[in-house]
C-alpha cells in the first residue's frame, strides 16, 4: 500500500474530538474504530444494490482495502448467515474517486446446499473499479491441519506505529502521526529502518489488532481482517530491495488480492501478519501473507500482486 493510501486508512471518516489522544495528540481507541465499521455499513438503495463512501479526508484515491472490505459486506449481505465467507478473489481496475459513493452491485451467482457465491461489481462515474467473488459454505467437520506460528515477542512489548513514527520525524522533521483504527506493532524493524541497511530479506512481520471492541458480528470481523491485509503486504516485496513509499521515488497500487479464511476468529484480538514476497519482476511484485490468532491458529492466508516502478 503506498502512503498515501495508508493515510486514507488511518483516519476513515475525519477527525473525532471524543477519541482519546496519545502523546503525540493522535485520537486513537473505541471512536476511531467506530467510524471504520460506519464506513463498512453499506446503504441499501435497491435489491442486490448497496452504496459506500469514503473517509471525509481522503487522498486522490480510494483505499484499495477499504472497496475490499465493503464489497464483501456487500455480498454478505446476500447470504444466509449459516454460512461464512472462506475465500475471496479481487481485481482492482481502476483507481476509486473519494469524493464520490461507490456503487456495490451484487450477482447472486449460485446457491447449493453447502456453498454460496457471489460476484461484487463496484461502480464509480458509470465505469467498473473493482470486481470481486465471494465464496461461503456452511460450517462442516473434517480433515485439520496448519502451519505453526512464528516464534515472536509479544505485541505488548513492542512500540506503537505512531512511536516508530517517531523515528521518521527525527530524521525529516515533516512525518505526521496519524489516528489508526488498527493497532500495528511492527516484528521486524518497519521498512522505513530497514532501508538505511539497504536490501533486505523480503519478509516483513506485524501484530495487528481492531484497537477497540467490535461486535458479535462474524462478517464483521472478516471484513476488518480484508481491510488489514492491505495495510503492509507490500513492505515484503519494498524490503527486499530497500526501498519505501514517500522516501524513495516508488510508486505502488494493488493489482489483485486473494484470501482463504480457514478458522474462525476475533479482529479485535491480537494477530500476527506474517508477510514475505517470492518474486518480483516486470514492475510487479507478489506478496503472501499468514494471519496467525494470538493462541497461534492460521485463521487466514493472503496473496495480493502489486504494481511497483521505481522511478530514475
Amino acid at each position: 500500500m503506498t502512503e498515501a493510501a495508508r493515510a486514507a486508512a488511518a483516519d476513515p471518516a475525519g477527525t473525532d474530538s471524543s477519541a482519546p489522544v496519545d502523546e503525540h495528540g493522535v485520537p486513537h481507541g473505541q471512536p476511531v474504530l467506530d467510524r471504520l465499521v460506519a464506513l463498512l455499513d453499506l446503504e441499501p438503495i435497491e435489491e442486490n444494490i448497496f452504496r459506500g463512501v469514503s473517509p471525509a479526508e481522503s487522498p486522490v484515491r480510494v483505499f484499495g482495502g477499504q472497496v475490499a472490505g465493503q464489497a464483501l459486506v456487500a455480498a454478505g449481505r446476500t447470504v444466509p448467515t449459516d454460512r461464512r465467507v472462506h475465500s475471496l478473489h479481487a481485481y482492482f481496475l481502476r483507481p476509486g474517486d473519494p469524493s464520490v459513493p461507490i456503487v456495490y452491485e451484487v450477482d447472486r451467482t449460485r446457491d447449493g446446499r453447502s456453498f454460496t457465491t457471489r460476484r461484487v461489481v463496484a461502480v464509480q462515474h458509470g465505469k467498473t473499479i473493482f470486481t470481486l467473488s465471494a465464496s461461503f459454505q456452511i460450517d462442516e467437520g473434517g480433515m485439520d491441519h496448519a502451519e505453526a506460528m512464528p516464534e515472536v515477542a509479544a505485541p505488548e512489548s513492542l512500540p506503537t506505529y505512531n512511536e516508530r513514527l517517531g523515528e521518521l520525524r527525527e530524521q525529516f522533521g515533516s512525518v505526521v502521526s496519524v489516528s489508526q483504527p488498527i493497532d500495528i506493532r511492527y516484528v521486524t524493524e518497519p521498512p522505513w529502518v530497514r532501508r538505511y541497511s539497504g536490501p533486505q530479506d523480503a519478509h516483513n512481520q506485524v501484530w495487528m489488532r481492531a484497537d477497540g471492541t467490535l461486535p458479535d458480528d462474524d462478517l464483521l470481523h472478516v471484513c476488518l481482517l480484508a481491510y488489514a491485509s492491505d495495510l503492509t503486504l507490500l513492505d515484503a516485496v519494498l524490503a527486499r530491495h530497500g526501498l519505501y513509499w514517500g522516501l524513495d521515488n516508488v510508486n505502488g497500487a494493488s493489482l489483485d488480492h486473494a484470501m482463504w479464511f480457514h478458522r474462525p476468529f476475533r479482529a479485535d484480538d491480537w494477530f500476527l501478519y506474517d508477510c514475505s514476497s517470492p518474486s518480483a519482476s516486470g514492475a510487479r511484485g507478489l506478496a503472501t501473507g499468514r494471519f496467525f490468532s494470538r493462541d497461534g491458529s492460521l485463521v487466514a492466508t493472503v496473496v495480493q500482486e502489486g504494481l511497483l516502478r521505481v522511478l530514475d
